[in-house]
């Protein structure tokens, strides 16, 4: 077994990143903007977003967030994203989800310029992925797609089996596997909520990517010898072994699943990194103009 170290090649990536940066501004060419919308206080997403400013910093990115407060009208939403999408300075920005339930997030990601979605959640970007024309794409899905080329993985042929059906990683996952590439080329199955007997399907798996948001849904009897495992769920349980009286898990039970792996990624360390050096590949592209 194999641990994935999404930490480590998430560090490599923003090394790459931070050498063009500065071979950019050597150049004398624009440099990279991304900026973060924030409505309200919901702890997770300040997180989130914090851990997104730093890494800009980090390669060397100007970075802005915006906060306000969760009473905000859809109205005045839609004049900031309007405000954004005309600000040339700006060369991509994401609206942190959820958002509070008097706005609506369909009205608010469709009213985002195509050009400047580095979220890659546009029904514009999505066509675009879906029928394999250069975009942004979903930055956990294409982290975990960098994941699997770095540790030269195969993919080809192999019964990718994707647990969770979200427009953010589900179902551009099982997009993302299918294509003919040499880092895809799988036969994709997508189980949800509403699939019977998952556990069928786990167990054909060569690659699991579960994302369903249930920590240690997947457990060993799920999971056939020699798979490759990556958990994106992320979880708060409470715990009486660390300080804050809380530790992190996934979606996967992994001290029962991970000796049967060939690879896996842990929780924290494992996917989390790669959907924030991903949003920057996409900021850079959209700096750049893809």
């Amino acid at each position: 077994m194999e641990l994935i170290d999404g930490k480590k090649i998430a560090a490599q990536i923003k090394q790459e990143l931070a050498d063009e940066v500065s071979r950019i501004k050597a150049a004398g060419m624009k440099t990279p903007h991304l900026v973060a919308v924030l409505v309200g206080n919901d702890g997770a997403s300040e997180t989130y977003v914090a851990s997104k400013v730093k890494a800009c910093q980090e390669v060397g990115f100007k970075s802005t967030e915006l906060c306000y407060d969760s009473d905000i009208t859809e109205e005045q939403l839609l004049a900031v994203v309007d405000k954004l999408n005309k600000d040339d300075d700006v060369d991509g920005y994401i609206m942190q989800l959820p958002l509070p339930k008097h706005i609506s997030e369909e009205k608010i990601l469709q009213a985002i310029d195509p050009d400047k979605d580095v979220d890659g959640f546009h029904p514009c970007n999505v066509g675009k992925m879906v029928t394999g024309l250069p975009t942004y794409l979903p930055a956990t899905p294409a982290g975990i797609v960098e994941l699997l080329r770095r540790y030269n993985i195969p993919t080809r042929g192999k019964h990718c089996v994707v647990i969770g059906r979200s427009n953010i990683v589900g179902t551009p996952m099982a997009v993302l596997m299918s294509r003919k590439d040499e880092h895809a080329d799988c036969t994709v199955t997508m189980c949800h909520s509403r699939t019977p007997n998952i556990k069928e399907f786990t167990l054909q798996a060569d690659i699991l990517v579960v994302a369903l948001g249930k920590p240690h849904f997947v457990t060993a009897d799920m999971v056939k010898e020699g798979a490759v495992v990556i958990d994106v769920g992320i979880h708060r349980i409470p715990s009486d072994k660390t300080k804050s009286g809380f530790r992190l898990v996934g979606d996967v039970d992994f001290d029962a699943v991970a000796p049967k792996c060939s690879y896996i990624t842990p929780v924290p360390g494992g996917v989390g990194p790669m959907t924030i050096v991903s949003l920057l590949q996409n900021t850079l592209k959209a700096c750049k103009g893809l």
